[in-house]
């Protein structure tokens, strides 16, 4: 595959592919990232304007950070059916493949996306001879599908949890 096409997940009945993402897509990836916040600011009484105030502040940061910590990290936009539908980031180290993010806008969750992103993020790395590993938050309810892909816990970190797979078989 030429640098920059297009990546398509393995397996499953939906089309999912990979593509660089772009200055352009800057809008897309905070829809994103504050669709993983809707429930949380639900209950907060501020006015619609305050909240995404608050959630542009906190994704320019982790965007920020995210850049500064893992340096080479490629950063993604997900298309599944077509469609510009969420992100993944990926960081690769000496021995390991960091899933650094991976969200998925509301409508495109629950059909099998975010599993055929994983599960091609593991094949890369058994190619390789990597483990993945991931910091997930405990309340997370993509935590139980981590666990039904053979990660396992490595550490508790409070409000996260730092899992590795460490390549069993992917089907």
């Amino acid at each position: 595959m030429s640098e920059g096409a297009p990546k398509t997940a393995a397996g499953g009945a939906r089309e999912v592919s990979l593509r660089p993402a772009t200055p352009a897509d800057r809008d897309l990836l905070f829809r994103v990232y504050a669709s993983t916040r809707e429930e949380e600011l639900a209950p907060v009484p501020w006015p619609a304007e305050a909240k995404e105030a608050f959630l542009r502040q906190q994704f320019d940061a982790q965007d920020a950070w995210w850049r500064t910590h893992y340096v080479g990290a490629t950063f993604e936009v997900a298309v599944v059916d077509g469609r510009d539908a969420g992100r993944l980031y990926l960081w690769e180290g000496p021995s390991e493949i960091r899933i650094v993010d991976v969200a998925l806008l509301p409508e495109a969750r629950g059909g099998g996306a975010g599993r055929r992103l994983i599960r091609d993020v593991q094949r890369r790395a058994m190619a390789a001879g990597k483990s993945v590993t991931i910091h997930v938050e405990r309340m997370n309810p993509a935590l139980a599908l981590y666990e039904r892909l053979g990660f396992r816990l490595v550490e508790d970190k409070g409000v996260y949890l730092f899992l590795s797979w460490s390549g069993d078989a992917v089907s």
